[in-house]
Parts: C-alpha cells; structure tokens; sequence
C-alpha cells in the first residue's frame, strides 16, 4: 500500500515536487489547500506523513507554521530544501501586455516581487495556491490573467509560458519540515529541532548559547514566535546540528536547567542544499 502524504497544494504544487523528493515516486498526495487542513489530515489519521514548508531563502519564515507545530505537537522526521523556480503562465496566445492580474501564493508574489512590480498595471492577488492558481486559469479559460507557479503546472494544465525564472535570486530554496504522528529516531539524526521559553533572568538567552558553543552544537536557526494570550512573551523555536550525538544529549540536559518548557520536536537527519542546481 502507498504512503499518503498530506501536502499544502494540488498536483504539480512545490510541496508535491518536496514529496516526492522524500519519499520518492511510489507515494499518493493527499492536497491540502490551507497548512491547517494538512495538519488536521496528518492528525485525523488520513495520511501518513506530512510536508509542511517552514521557511524560504527570500521570503522568510512561515510563522504560523510554527504556531501550528506546537498547536499539533507533530514529530519532525526529516527535511527537504527544494530549489524554487517560478515562472509566469497564462492561457496560448496571452502576451505579458495583455494582463490585468497576477495571481499567486503570497510567498511566491514576495519572492517574485521584483519582476512584478516592473508589471505596469498588473494588479496582484494573493491565492491558495501556485498550481491552483493555474488550474483555474486553465479550468474557467480566465483570459489576461496570470499564475506565477511552476513549470510542471504549465504543461500540465496546458498554459503558455510567458517568462521564465522571474524568482528574485535565483539562488531560492525552500526548506520543508516532513512530519510524522510519532518518532522515527535512526544513528544517522544528526539535527533536531526544539522551543523552549526564556525566564525572566538577565543573559539567560546567552547562557544557553554558550553552552551549545561548549559542547560544539552548530545553531543554524533561531525563530521567535509570539505566545498568544501573552503580550511580549516568546518561544523561541531552534534548529541544531552536531557531529558527536553525546554531545547533543549533554548540551540538552543543560539547557534544560535554564530553558522553560524545553520541547524537542525531532531528531533527524539534516537535508543538502544543491546550490548547483
């Protein structure tokens, strides 16, 4: 039997690229169109697994991702980074002057922002989706309308495309988290994500950072997010690699004598970021 993997997306959407990047070709997606319609899937038993983005080289975190991390209290088994490309697409025979509107997810108008604003008149609208955007252009035949999305939604929902590579940097990668109901721990993990809070004690952020750098923890991220219902308090959600995982353990049982309500999310394996691709 397939694995199901709940993404936030329909066929051809960047989260489908990520998936089946994890886990390979044999899988069956289960399309989300909102990221807590995907948690509430991986919750609800209708999938195995999930790919849920957390962040993006331009664009930034996702932090309601993080938010829904905690509400969910999901297991991080692994990470993919996907280099993006976008692209803009209309129906055959659009030219880019006969648009109106460009449509897209809200993180990918960001990382386009450059080449649309030099799209005189053209009104963006934030959507759902990338590929859905251009499902419906192709499903409704919406005339001097635009997706900015992938290539694979272009030929699959048979639009045109009208320019290539419009991402800002073209050095643009997403990071996605892939989560799981339970643990999956292997002697392979060699990075894990946590939240903790902070007491209200002088330097104690420091002292926690010195400890990491004693035992030769690698911080690679360090995201606050706001605590709803407490004006000015955060959890700060951290990413962390190690060579040695004895050294991860014995890091951990300092900071648990300083952090408040340490939580580890998930111990895996770090994901490679191509950069020649």
């Amino acid at each position: 039997m397939k694995k199901k993997i709940a993404i936030q997306g329909i066929e051809s959407s960047f989260h489908e690229e990520a998936a089946y990047k994890y886990f390979g070709q044999e899988i069956e997606t289960v399309n989300c169109l909102s990221f807590q319609e995907l948690c509430d899937s991986l919750k609800n038993k209708e999938s195995d697994f999930a790919v849920m983005a957390i962040e993006n080289s331009i664009a930034g975190s996702l932090l309601q991702n993080y938010g829904l991390l905690q509400e969910f209290n999901f297991r991080i088994i692994g990470e993919v980074f996907l280099r993006i490309r976008m692209n803009l697409m209309a129906l055959p025979g659009t030219k880019i002057q006969d648009l109106k509107i460009a449509q897209s997810h809200p993180i990918a108008i960001r990382q386009c922002s450059q080449f649309l604003k030099g799209l005189n008149g053209v009104l963006l609208e934030e959507k759902e989706d990338t590929a859905l955007c251009a499902k419906q252009i192709a499903d409704q035949k919406i005339k001097n309308v635009a997706a900015v999305a992938s290539e694979s939604a272009a030929k699959i929902f048979g639009l045109e495309l009208l320019a290539k590579g419009i991402e800002t940097n073209k050095q643009n990668f997403t990071r996605f988290l892939v989560l799981s109901r339970v643990a999956d721990k292997s002697n392979a993990d060699n990075k894990a994500t946590l939240f903790f809070q902070l007491p209200h004690d002088p330097g104690a952020l420091a002292k926690i950072l010195n400890i990491l750098a004693a035992y030769s923890i690698n911080l690679t991220k360090i995201q606050s997010v706001p605590i709803v219902g407490k004006p000015y308090e955060y959890n700060f959600h951290v990413d962390m690699e190690w060579e040695l995982y004895s050294s991860f353990k014995k890091a951990m049982q300092k900071v648990e004598e300083i952090a408040v309500n340490l939580e580890i999310l998930g111990e895996y394996k770090k994901g490679k970021v191509d950069i020649t691709v």
